[in-house]
């Protein structure tokens, strides 16, 4: 697969909510960074299709997905790097704070499997959404 072909199966698979399929295209082993802090637990360095899992499950728990809003404006794609660019609107199950901001992901495809993703979005202003 291309690594443009393996950014929209990671993107289809995201959309339709299952963490263990989404998981599947992910190497063994992985450079995965969503900067943030210890108050959105869904943050932070994985290395591991598993982690990755579990970071989706976690995110599930602290947002509203029925109320999700993804735009994707563009994907650029140079040999095995794929940057999207877009943004996202959430809602923080806790506080029914919405937010939403322009985010980028890069991603890099190694063997048809993402080795590499980093999302880069306003951090502080999601976790002033989950403030108390």
């Amino acid at each position: 697969m291309t690594t443009r072909e393996v950014v929209e199966k990671f993107l289809g698979l995201l959309g339709a909510g299952d963490p263990d399929a989404v998981a599947e295209v992910f190497n063994e082993v992985i450079d995965w960074y969503v900067p943030g802090s210890d108050q959105l637990p869904w943050t932070g360095r994985r290395t591991t299709p598993a982690q990755v899992a579990d970071y989706l499950r976690v995110l599930g728990e602290n947002i509203v997905p029925e109320e999700n809003v993804d735009k994707v404006e563009a994907l650029i794609v140079e040999g095995e790097h794929a940057v999207l660019l877009g943004e996202f609107t959430r809602t923080a199950r806790s506080t029914g704070r919405v937010y939403e901001m322009p985010i980028a992901m890069h991603f890099q495809v190694v063997d048809g499997r993402i080795s590499k993703l980093y999302l880069y979005e306003d951090t502080a202003k999601v976790a002033r959404a989950y403030a108390k």
